[in-house]
Formats: C-alpha cells, structure tokens, sequence
C-alpha cells in the first residue's frame, strides 16, 4: 500500500509516499507542473512495488492537470475535501502548517482511509466547459448588479426615478427600455425643456430607433413628472461623461452575461440528462444548465445523500448522552455555487406556488408549521436534490442499458 500525499498549490505540488506502520518511502520533494515533470512523477509512481494510489485536496484549479496527468496514466487517484484533511489527525499540541507537512498528512489520510477512498474520473469536455462558462457567468452577473446599482445612484442624481418608468424585460441582447432610455435622456432637463408636443414627437422617434412600442400616453407622463423632479447634478459635459461611461459599461457587461447564458444553454443541451432536468419544475433554460454545471456527473454519487452532502444541505445530528437536538444546521461544507442555484430554484416554487409539486408541498408543509425562511429553504432543496438525483441516475442507467 503506497499512499502518496500531494499538498498542491500554484504551479507546484509537494509529494510524499508512504506505507503502512509509518514507513516513509519517499520523503516529501517538490515537483512542478510541467506535462514532462508530471508524467516523469506517474512513472515513478507506478514503478512502486504495490498497490499505489495518490491524494491530494479538491480545492481551486490547481488540482485539475496533476489530477488529469496521473488518472490518464492509469494511477489511482483521489480527489479529498480539503475540510476532511483539516480535521484529520489533530492530535498534537504543535501547530505546524507547510507544504512538506501538509503532504505528509494527507498520505497519511490515505492510509487510514484506504478502503473508503473514491477514484477521480475527469469531467468530459462539456461538462468542463459548461462548469467553467458557469464560473464565468456568475462573475459576470456580479458585476451587471453592481454596474446597475452605480447607474441607478448616478441617475437619481440627474433624473430621479428613470429607472423605475419602465417594466420591460431583457431582451436577449441584454438591453433594457430605461437603460436605453436614459442614453439619449441623460438628465431631466433633456425631457422638461422640451415642450410635451415635442416630446412625445422625440419619443416616438426613440421608440422607432431602438425597436420599442409607442404609447403617447406614457410618453405625455413621463414629461409631466420630469417638470416636478429634482436634478442635482448640473446638465454639463462632465456630467453626460460620468453617464455615458457607467451605461456603455453596463451594456457591454450585459451582453456578455446573455451570450454566456446562449452558450450554457447549447452545451447543456448536449448532455444525456438534459431532457430530465428541464422537466423538473422551479428549472427553466437559465437554472437548468446551472444545475447541471455545478452536480456534474450524477453518476459519480454513489447514494443521493451524497449529493446532498456535496451540495452542504445535509441536515447535521447534534446528541449525546440523553441530550438530542430537535434542529441542526445544515453542513454548508459543499458547493456554495450549488446552494445558490438551489435556492433560486426553490425562490421560483415559491413565488408560483404549483399546488402537484411534491417539493413545494413539502415547503409548504415546513411553512405552515411555523420553520424559519432558510429552514424550509434547505429542507426545499434537499427534497429536490433527491428527487434529481433518483429520475436523472434512473434515466442515465436506462440509456445504458438501451445501448
């Protein structure tokens, strides 16, 4: 039995091997990561007399290529919550945190949980791209919130309100009405020093510009609250600068938001479980694709209490002795991407309130009996997740015995 800790990090990893009884068959030694060095490390791995298998912690990207290298070259290898690692083999009064005791450790775990130990299997290339587009897209959609906001405190101070005056959607683009609006009307002067004959004959030009339905009576509104607004920032070129600057940032931050969302939406459609997921309720083309970029292979999970525990929304146990508690939090040791997806998904059930909805009735059920927001929330997901977990594996397993 040869255990092999790597203690990986940015660009490099610290290697150590190590059998059972405490022998040390090789003492930790740095390797970078270069495709020669890795495959020069698999082959000495598996010049090792015995059974070896290699860990390391599933944390970031640093893991990805060592973890690639060592599995195509037909290595064991097995990829560790950091949060296990951690709380492993705390029994010592000195705190001693580097990378050559780090690995040690974790070869160590191996060793203890030699049995219990789970091959990696490498995402496909679908699936790793469509987790990395996800990566991308919440990123993106931060920065379109807080671009929004910053446009919204800027217009408050030039024309109050102008977020507010219409309720049209994104359009797939990524253009919204106000903000289209408030590029050619930057300031509330550029609307009340105007006559309303002029103005609504001005907007309706808008509207024929941009692609946007007239309506002379919203336009006849809009001009008579601008008379009673209240601009703080005067009308000048800084002024129309400061404006046009946070706009353009905020469209070009929103068209890259849709077109990721298009391209989530085609990658996922090329996975077998697609058809599956979207005809779970709460998931449309947006939460779909997210789901099944951050679940990945759901046959990598070997009970549904596993994917519970990845996603974090595993209800804890707290008893001893005659003492039991009667609630318990949630882990949140899982994917915080995950939980996040979850509970838009669970927000949608909410707000559509589908009466034959198993996991809605189930909330509703935990509402009704008086559980908090985020208890019924989590305890919403968990039920979800199994759910998801049985029709898509049932599915998967079906296709394979088609083929």
């Amino acid at each position: 039995m040869n255990a092999v800790g790597i203690d990986v990090s940015k660009g490099k990893s610290m290697i150590a091997v190590v059998r059972p009884f405490g022998e040390v068959v090789v003492k930790p030694y740095e390797v970078p990561h270069t495709t020669s060095e890795l495959r020069k490390l698999a082959g000495y791995l598996k010049s090792l007399d015995g059974e070896t298998r290699a860990i390391l912690e599933h944390t970031g990207r640093y893991y990805e290529p060592v973890a690639q290298i060592l599995h195509n070259s037909g290595i064991f290898v097995c990829a560790v919550n950091p949060k296990l690692i951690k709380d492993y083999g705390n029994n010592s009064l000195r705190r001693v945190k580097t990378d050559k005791a780090d690995s040690m450790k974790i070869a160590r775990y191996g060793l203890d949980n030699w049995i219990e130990l789970r091959q990696h299997t490498p995402m496909d290339t679908i699936r790793y791209q469509l987790k990395t587009m996800n990566r991308q897209y919440g990123l993106y959609n931060k920065s379109k919130i807080a671009m929004k906001n910053n446009l919204i405190a800027l217009l408050d101070q030039t024309y109050p309100g102008a977020n507010a005056l219409f309720s049209s959607p994104t359009r797939e683009d990524g253009s919204q009405k106000w903000v289209d609006f408030a590029a050619s009307f930057w300031h509330v002067d550029c609307v009340r020093c105007m006559g309303q004959t002029a103005f609504i004959k001005r907007y309706h030009t808008w509207c024929q510009r941009h692609g946007y339905n007239f309506n002379s009576v919203k336009a006849s509104e809009i001009h008579t609250q601008a008379k009673n607004l209240i601009a703080m920032l005067p009308k000048d070129s800084l002024t129309k600068l400061l404006l046009r600057q946070a706009i353009d940032q905020l469209n070009v931050t929103a068209r890259t938001v849709e077109l990721l969302r298009t391209e989530m939406k085609r990658l996922a459609q090329q996975l077998p479980e697609y058809p599956v997921v979207m005809s779970l309720y709460g998931v449309g083309e947006s939460l779909g694709p997210q789901l099944m970029a951050e679940i990945g292979d759901v046959m990598r999970f070997e009970r549904r209490n596993s994917l519970t525990a990845f996603a974090g929304v595993d209800p804890g146990a707290n008893q001893s002795g005659r003492y039991e508690a009667k609630s318990s939090p949630v882990s949140k040791h899982g994917s915080p991407e995950l939980r996040k997806t979850l509970f838009l998904v669970m927000d949608v059930l909410i707000k559509k309130a589908p009466s034959d909805d198993p996991v809605f009735c189930f909330m509703n059920k935990k509402r009704a009996e008086g559980k908090p927001y985020f208890v019924y929330m989590t305890a919403g997901a968990n039920k979800f997740l199994r759910i998801y977990y049985g029709k898509v594996k049932e599915y998967l397993a079906s296709l394979t015995t088609t083929e």
